[in-house]
């Protein structure tokens, strides 16, 4: 709901940017090309504030990636290109457009139609001769590319009829890299496919691969810290230890770190 205080604030912020690209010496040289990587940064720390659930690190995160989207209307204005009420105004009419089921009087009865619904009204809006795959950025990360590049593609309607019959797919990829992964030189090719049938089984099961792979990432940066911690209380280092002996500490620092990230 909006509310004054809303209003107040957010007025607030324009009136500061306005200032600032006066009276600051750095915030006025910025430039399109000079915001770009701090951007970047940006997102990537909101994306780990996310998955740490510390909600006081997002709400400051959501704060400076708002900061750049004013700053980048901004430099727009000045150039007489577009303003933020022309940003506001083109998401408001976006959203208004690809929710037909809550503005319009089509019916949507889950989140996978609704969807399969956004999909097919914005490859309407792009040009007929592009095809459904052209609006995946090139530049994304090779993860997130492959769950978008899938997401259009079911889009599109090319999807197993049944999530569970893509673990024949699954397994029948992983048999042809194990045939491969001696001498080939298509280890990778075959290592690759077997990486984007299991994005598709994230996709199908309601997993983002993406922050499933970053919070096993973290686990097992938190378990192996404590072996390190195990050996260091010993007066060793884990070089110093065979296999068994860190199997065992594993073991314990599994049980140390249940329930964490």
């Amino acid at each position: 709901m909006l509310t004054e205080e809303k209003t107040k604030e957010y007025a607030r912020l324009l009136e500061i940017m306005d200032r600032l690209r006066v009276e600051c010496p750095w915030d006025r040289k910025q430039t399109w090309e000079s915001l770009r990587s701090n951007t970047v940064e940006e997102c990537f720390e909101l994306c780990d504030a996310i998955i740490s659930q510390d909600y006081a690190a997002i709400r400051e995160e959501l704060g400076d990636m708002l900061l750049h989207v004013i700053f980048y209307a901004k430099i727009a204005e000045e150039e007489g290109r577009f303003d933020v009420a022309d940003v506001a105004r083109g998401i408001s009419d976006k959203l208004v457009y690809r929710h037909p089921h809550v503005f319009g009087n089509v019916e949507a009865s889950d989140a996978d139609e609704v969807t399969r619904n956004w999909e097919q009204l914005k490859k309407r809006e792009k040009n007929h001769k592009k095809g459904t795959l052209s609006g995946v950025p090139g530049g994304l990360p090779a993860m997130i590319k492959a769950f978008r590049i899938q997401q259009k593609a079911a889009g599109a309607g090319f999807d197993w009829s049944d999530r569970r019959q893509v673990w024949s797919k699954v397994k029948e990829e992983i048999g042809e890299f194990e045939h491969e992964a001696e001498g080939s030189n298509r280890a990778e090719e075959e290592f690759g496919d077997i990486l984007f049938s299991l994005v598709n089984a994230a996709r199908l099961y309601g997993i983002d691969p993406e922050n499933a792979l970053e919070r096993c990432n973290r686990k097992f940066i938190s378990r192996f810290e404590d072996m390190e911690r195990q050996a260091a209380d010993k007066g060793q280092s884990l070089s110093d230890m065979n296999i068994d002996e860190m199997e065992e500490m594993w073991q314990r620092a599994k049980g140390n770190t249940s329930g964490q990230m």
